[in-house]
């Protein structure tokens, strides 16, 4: 045991940071679902330009389901790092 709270704060830090980088994955995904509005080439009228547009938008349905996982993952990560404080948790992940 390492001092009086364990291994518990080194390894919530530790998540905690792996939390940051899943919060950032997710600030990226959301700027990519963003720039989907912008791609629709609306100007386009023509059948090939309404099939642009649907494809388009099954890809950001994609995107947002991915986006909607990746919020959960973070939560999860948050969840863990609470947790990992006042757990005796080894650095090697073992219990």
């Amino acid at each position: 045991m390492d001092g009086i709270w364990g291994r518990g704060p080194g390894i919530s830090l530790a998540v905690q940071e792996v939390g940051r980088k899943v919060a950032r994955s997710s600030d990226r995904t959301e700027e990519v679902l963003a720039g989907f509005h912008q791609i629709q080439l609306e100007d386009w009228q023509s059948p090939a330009g309404q099939a642009y547009r649907d494809s388009v938008s099954l890809q950001a349905v994609a995107v947002r389901r991915a986006l909607d996982r990746i919020r959960e993952a973070s939560a999860a990560v948050a969840v863990h790092a609470r947790a990992a404080l006042t757990a005796n948790c080894p650095a090697d992940g073992g219990f």
